[in-house]
């Protein structure tokens, strides 16, 4: 029997407009830290984001998904790409008050990490 491995994942969002707390999920991140894993997947579905709020930067908005990826993979993530994967994962996931969001860090048991990714992308984004 394979081994069940703890993981977390937060839920990332866009809040257009962050007084009236109204968002919507455009990816997944999940670490793992006894198979040293962590990834995000977005899916930015620029009609939907621009019925939300049609005055947003759609680019701006693939940009910061842009450097959460790099910062996520450790390569060409800057200093905060430097730093060991829990810590980044801990950075990526902090509490933010900006149009970039994550949830709050939620765990779970799994046992093949990127399979679960994909199933809480398709769950919780799609």
């Amino acid at each position: 029997m394979q081994d069940k491995y703890l993981f977390e994942y937060a839920v990332l969002r866009v809040v257009p407009r962050v007084e009236r707390e109204e968002f919507m999920n455009i990816g997944v991140i999940l670490y793992c830290a006894k198979t040293r894993f962590m990834q995000s997947i977005f899916v930015i579905d620029a009609q939907r984001l621009l019925a939300l709020c049609p005055a947003l930067d759609i680019e701006e908005i693939r940009a910061h998904a842009r450097a959460f990826e790099r910062i996520c993979g450790g390569k060409d993530g800057g200093p905060i790409g430097e730093l060991d994967m829990p810590s980044r994962f801990r950075w990526l996931t902090a509490t933010r008050s900006t149009v970039f969001q994550s949830s709050k860090v939620h765990p779970g048991f799994c046992t093949e990490p990127e399979a679960m990714l994909q199933t809480l992308t398709e769950q919780l984004v799609l």
